[in-house]
């Protein structure tokens, strides 16, 4: 291998994605697997509290990972009706992975992008039945997903997946938490009528009053300020 060679290799290992290194961690876990499997393992694990990859995706980085010698892949025989092809990792796939799993860099924060929530901030061009029925919609389906976490919880008892279970058990926190927040905004919703009438009976208040501004959010500090003035309170 020339020494272009080598560096875009390790260019490529550089800038791998994250979701290439949780393909790699499925297959960390003992055993072969086919793109299928690790899909249906993905569906029932990563979904919770990553994402899961299209099929057409996971494929996609196996091909990735093979090329790099993170993994190699074993077709079967004649003996299967359908052949299958099935995937490992390997022992430099499994140090690398290693590194990254442990790499001090800041993992980052969350990304929430709450598709509800952002109908309920557009809550004042919607049908206040409509939004309502939204948010039950979402409550119900909340419920069945909490399900599937205690499942695959109950199905991961190997030792082998000791850390797979914290990941889920945080999962089934954060679904416990989705449905306290989400009855909280039913709560909510079920007050804003009054809310709103009170707010109507009194005339408008706040900075839409008094002429400073009309956005729905917080002042910027320091807006309306001179060079040099200190923010101020009110």
């Amino acid at each position: 291998m020339t020494s272009s060679q080598t560096s875009k290799k390790q260019e490529a290992r550089d800038d791998l994605p994250p979701t290439a290194w949780a393909v790699l961690g499925l297959l960390s876990f003992p055993g072969e697997r086919t793109g299928y499997e690790l899909k249906k393992w993905a569906d029932s694990s990563l979904r919770f509290f990553y994402w899961s990859p299209a099929i057409s995706q996971i494929y996609a980085e196996l091909r990735r990972l093979e090329d790099l010698g993170y993994a190699a892949s074993t077709r079967s025989g004649p003996e299967e009706v359908r052949a299958k092809r099935r995937y490992a990792i390997t022992a430099a796939g499994r140090a690398a992975l290693a590194g990254w799993a442990s790499d001090t860099a800041e993992a980052g924060p969350p990304v929430l992008k709450h598709g509800l929530l952002l109908r309920v901030w557009l809550g004042h061009l919607a049908e206040p039945e409509r939004l309502r029925a939204l948010v039950t919609e979402h409550l119900e389906r909340t419920r069945g997903e909490l399900d599937s976490v205690r499942a695959a919880l109950a199905a991961a008892d190997e030792p082998d997946w000791a850390f797979p279970r914290l990941a889920l058990r945080w999962s089934e926190r954060q679904h416990l938490a989705e449905l306290e927040l989400t009855g909280a905004l039913l709560a909510d919703l079920a007050e804003l009528p009054a809310t709103l009438a009170a707010g109507a009976a009194t005339g408008p208040v706040g900075p839409s009053a008094t002429g400073t501004g009309t956005h729905p959010g917080p002042e910027v500090e320091g807006r309306g300020q001179g060079d040099g003035d200190a923010p101020t309170a009110g």
